[in-house]
């Protein structure tokens, strides 16, 4: 067997956590050949919630699982830490403004991104799930000066796992024969699920697609899936978001397949003009634990008035949280 690898979870207690920690301890993100270490993060009043999840951890006897380690100290849970989940976060409230909770999650993340430039691995990598995602990963970037911003990531999976389903519904083409999607930019309701360059049972989406359904119906339905499964099921995402985590980092671990690419929110480097710095989701192929920008992709009038709106947000957010970073 591989020498174990060591997996830090923030939020452990909390739904996604949850969900992720018993498949990430079956194989599912790093393969049925690699043990693993879970070391589980929480804050103090969701302690003893998380020592549930440990004995139920235990309690499945996994062949992979190593060890769990329950903490509530950010320099014991990403001690030597090579992989990173920062789910935890706090949630939007009624009457809280974006702004408000920009400011308060960065107030979570900027200690966390100190913590793990002064304990993790010198290889980690790094995904941010807790929303805002795009602006808590920039903020955690920018406090881990000593790490290299290739190094984290923050999660646009959901929102390409959620397009590639309703593409696939519309069509009735499995999952498995579409390609070259894109979400750029937020994740947000100013996110951009963009199929001008993807791939439908081998033919060109454009063709298959009506128009006036992919602008009035599709990009809505991508963009507002979070809220519509909150008044369906009385609660946020957490199996589908903790299924996305596993297939993100998967991806940048083992490499997308063939020419395909998937969507990553990556700190630019001012690829198709977007501002350098921010944490913007791109089109990205990955190959031995790297990703790499898809780069030359023709961007229509429509695309770019789409990708810009999607990065003014970003700019505003991060104007919000500048003296965190």
């Amino acid at each position: 067997m591989k020498p174990a690898v060591r997996i830090a979870i923030t939020g452990a207690a909390g739904n996604i956590g949850y969900a992720a920690a018993f498949r990430i301890s079956a194989g599912d993100m790093l393969g049925a050949d690699q043990p693993v270490i879970l070391q589980l993060i929480e804050i103090e009043p969701a302690l003893q919630a998380l020592r549930g999840v440990e004995m139920e951890l235990l309690d499945c006897a996994f062949p992979l699982l190593e060890e769990v380690i329950v903490t509530t100290d950010l320099s014991v849970g990403f001690k030597d830490a090579d992989y990173v989940l920062l789910i935890g976060s706090k949630p939007r409230t009624k009457g809280m403004e974006r702004s408000d909770l920009l400011s308060d999650n960065g107030k979570i993340f900027k200690p966390q991104g100190r913590a793990i430039n002064e304990h993790s691995s010198r290889d980690v990598k790094v995904l941010v799930i807790g929303n805002p995602a795009n602006t808590n990963g920039l903020i955690a970037v920018n406090n881990a000066p000593d790490l290299s911003p290739t190094q984290f990531t923050s999660m646009m999976r959901l929102d390409h796992n959620r397009a590639l389903n309703q593409l696939s519904l519309k069509t009735e083409t499995p999952v498995t024969g579409i390609s070259r999607l894109t979400v750029w930019g937020n994740h947000s309701l100013t996110q951009y699920p963009d199929i001008s360059h993807c791939s439908i049972g081998g033919e060109s989406a454009t063709s298959l697609i009506d128009m006036t359904w992919y602008k009035e119906t599709f990009l809505s339905s991508v963009q507002k899936r979070g809220a519509e499964i909150i008044v369906a099921r009385g609660a946020s995402s957490a199996a589908s978001a903790a299924s996305a985590a596993i297939d993100h980092m998967r991806d940048w671990v083992f490499g997308t397949s063939g020419e395909d690419w998937t969507s990553m929110s990556i700190v630019s480097n001012g690829d198709y003009g977007i501002t350098e710095g921010l944490m913007f989701s791109f089109p990205v192929r990955c190959k031995d634990g790297e990703y790499e920008v898809v780069r030359d992709l023709e961007i229509d009038d429509f695309s770019r008035e789409m990708i810009q709106a999607t990065e003014k947000e970003l700019l505003e957010e991060r104007d919000a949280v500048k003296d965190l970073l």
